[in-house]
Order: structure tokens, then C-alpha cells, then sequence
């Protein structure tokens, strides 16, 4: 004999074998995968009302390619082995624009908790974790945007691939990843502000030292002798060097190995510290 739980409104429904489900049916798992993707859903919606907001957050990253290939570029002397500064540019920027993406997290999800939308989320029969995960992938999918802008900007310049397509799309996939593990770190930043204007005023201070402090621009060797350990091997640093050897040649198992270590680490510290968060703000 089959018995049913019958559950109030606004909450998950109890199957007869104790697994939780959706008022509407369905699993935890897949509840939690459709609501990610509403959430989701519901973040990209924003870009085609307000189209300005995509505009510029590619407009930024094409400017920097044309300051640094045009303006800069004939004072920045690439490593031997690069034929031009665009070779060596263009894996910097890569990181460099995903990496300012990210801070929208910040914006996104400070936003959402100064407006009361998170409380309404909470208070929806809806999976708690739908709203970070559609949030950072809603913001991976803006970037995976960012970044074919971007490369079809570096060969206008004359960024060329040089160790085959295969290594170049790792290196994206690489890059992507990474954007995603700064964007859970980014929330961690949005919970904590007060207001929006706040938490990009946070963001900033931290992500600065560590673009510019790399060797996305520069060689690391024109550096003063104290400070090229720290650009070679804080987050942007072993990124960055990682998407070069895949973009340009090279050895590539230990800068990829490094990188992904630094993707994996951030993600275990980041992920527990937003989800902790948002429970206390939300």
C-alpha cells in the first residue's frame, strides 16, 4: 500500500522513499537544476532589456586592447619569441576582462539584497542554492560573450594563435573556469556590502594589485626583484602565464597545473563562505 505526504504550500513535498521533491514533482536534484536555470534565466533577461549594460562591459576590455597595443605597446617590450606585443597582450587581457566581469557578481547580488529580492527568493518553494548558481552562471555565460568579442579585437590587432586551436580553446575553457571561481568570490564581497556602490568600491582594491602586479602587461623581469615572486605566483600571475603557454607554445603541464589548482582552491574557500553568507543576509 503507496502512501503520500501531503505538503503545506511554499514548501518541497516528501515521496514515499524520503527523498525530497518539488510541489510541482520531480527530484532535489532536478528542482534545484530547474531553479538554477530560472535564476539564471531570469539574470540574462536583464542584458536584453538593458542592452547598454553588455555594451559597455565589452566596450571596456576592447579599450584596453587598443591603449595598451597602440599607446603603450612601443614602449613594452615583449619576451624573446613573441614576433609582436599582441601575442603577449592578449592572454593578459583574456584574464584581465574576466576578472573585472566577475566584480558584476558583487554589484548583482548587493543589488538584489538591498531590493528585498533575495528574502522573496527565500520565502518561494525553490531551492536555496538556485540563487548563487544562477547567479555566477549567468555572469560565466556574460563572459563566455566577453571573451569571443575580445578574440575577434586581438586579431584585428594581430593576435595569432600559435600552438593550434585545440590548446587555444583549453586556454578559454581555462580562463572561463577561473572567471567562474572569482565570481564565488565576488558574492562572498556583495553579501557582506551594505548597497551596490559599496561592494564595487570593495571589489576594486582587491582585484588592482593583483592585474596589475602580473605579468599580463609586462615581462615580470623589468619588476623590481621583491615583487616577481608575488606576480608569478598569486591567481592572476599563474593564470595568466598559463593561457600564454596555451595560446602562444611552450611548456604547459606545470602553468596549467598551477592554474588549476588556484581555480580549484578558490572555489572550496569561496563557495562555502557565500553560501554561509547568504544564509545570514538573506
Amino acid at each position: 500500500m503507496t502512501t503520500t505526504a501531503q505538503s503545506a504550500p511554499g514548501t518541497a513535498a516528501v515521496a514515499a522513499g524520503g527523498a525530497p521533491t518539488h510541489p510541482d514533482g520531480g527530484s532535489r536534484i532536478g528542482w534545484a537544476v530547474a531553479d538554477t536555470f530560472t535564476v539564471v534565466r531570469r539574470n540574462l533577461i536583464v542584458y536584453t532589456r538593458i542592452p547598454e549594460f553588455l555594451f559597455f562591459s565589452t566596450v571596456q576590455p576592447i579599450m584596453f586592447v587598443l591603449l595598451f597595443r597602440y599607446v603603450f605597446g612601443g614602449a613594452i617590450h615583449p619576451p624573446p619569441g613573441y614576433p609582436n606585443y599582441a601575442d603577449y597582450l592578449m592572454p593578459g587581457i583574456f584574464v584581465q576582462s574576466v576578472a573585472f566581469g566577475s566584480i558584476s557578481t558583487a554589484v548583482g547580488l548587493s543589488e538584489d539584497l538591498q531590493k528585498g529580492l533575495l528574502e522573496r527568493f527565500r520565502a518561494l518553494p525553490m531551492a536555496r542554492s538556485a540563487v548563487l548558481t544562477g547567479r555566477t552562471t549567468a555572469d560565466l555565460v556574460r563572459n563566455v560573450f566577453v571573451v569571443a568579442v575580445i578574440t575577434a579585437v586581438g586579431y584585428a590587432v594581430g593576435f595569432r594563435i600559435g600552438a593550434g586551436v585545440a590548446a587555444f580553446v583549453a586556454g578559454i575553457v581555462m580562463i572561463l573556469l577561473f572567471a567562474y571561481a572569482m565570481s564565488w568570490g565576488f558574492a562572498v564581497i556583495g553579501l557582506s556590502a551594505p548597497n551596490s556602490e559599496t561592494a564595487q568600491v570593495m571589489a576594486f582594491p582587491i582585484l588592482f594589485p593583483l592585474v596589475f602586479a602580473s605579468p599580463a602587461f609586462v615581462n615580470v623581469r623589468s619588476m623590481p626583484g621583491w615583487l616577481q615572486p608575488f606576480a608569478n605566483h598569486q591567481p592572476i600571475g599563474v593564470v595568466v602565464n598559463a593561457t600564454r603557454a596555451l595560446t602562444h607554445g611552450g611548456p604547459t603541464a606545470g602553468p596549467v597545473l598551477q592554474a588549476l589548482l588556484w581555480c580549484g582552491g578558490l572555489l572550496v574557500v569561496f563557495v562555502p563562505l557565500a553560501v554561509r553568507q547568504y544564509r545570514r543576509r538573506a
